[in-house]
């Protein structure tokens, strides 16, 4: 469990504590703990949901088809995933599927155990903007769900901005990219995440 008793210094010290995790809901699920990929020092966060099937075969956030679409999508704002941005998760093991499935979407308790460790990584990484895609991370990080009328909406969290945007695999369901579908949505949140970035960059 996360240790309350004094705050980590150093975001090894955090990444070491989740791995030597032995009473986490999901510590007998058979599945492999991911946590991150990018780099550490990075000014931007982008905060997942839970890795999927590729993910915990990999060890890293975001490398399976929606990872290759949230890099393009990074790279179409001239960020380079692995050393302009930071990949976490809000979960850091697959939820094990019911009734056939891979897996499925992290519950409340599950939720709410990670969350101590995603704030700490946002402490002591201390990114200036924070991505949160799709609704598990609204959850963990703004304890508010409900995605289509969060996304591109900055909310200010100890002096940090952060923005909820789509989750990937949200867009590989919804391919148009017309005027107002989610591509097109992204587009323009991403654009206002660099702007974001490059005017705090500038401060």
């Amino acid at each position: 469990m996360f240790d309350t008793s004094k705050p980590y210094s150093t975001l090894d010290e955090v990444l070491a504590a989740i791995r030597g995790m032995k009473d986490d809901p999901l510590v007998n699920a058979g599945t492999n703990i991911v946590i991150s990929r990018g780099n550490p020092s990075a000014k931007l966060l982008l905060v997942g949901e839970a890795p999927g099937p590729q993910e915990n075969i990999k060890g890293k956030p975001f490398v399976g088809p929606a990872g290759q679409l949230l890099d393009k999508i990074l790279q179409a704002a001239n960020f380079d995933p692995e050393s302009d941005v930071y990949i976490t998760n809000s979960v850091f093991r697959m939820p094990p599927g019911e009734n056939g499935a891979n897996f499925r979407k992290p519950n409340d308790a599950e939720i709410d155990y990670y969350r101590p460790f995603v704030f700490e990584i946002i402490r002591v990484m201390n990114p200036r903007v924070i991505l949160l895609t799709g609704n598990v991370a609204c959850q963990s990080v703004l304890r508010k769900t409900g995605i289509t009328s969060l996304r591109g909406k900055w909310v200010e969290m100890d002096g940090r901005w952060v923005m909820p945007i789509y989750h990937p695999s949200y867009l590989l369901r919804n391919q148009s990219r017309e005027p107002g579908s989610p591509k097109a949505q992204m587009w323009d949140d991403i654009r206002e995440a660099r702007k974001k970035y490059d005017e705090l960059q500038g401060m």
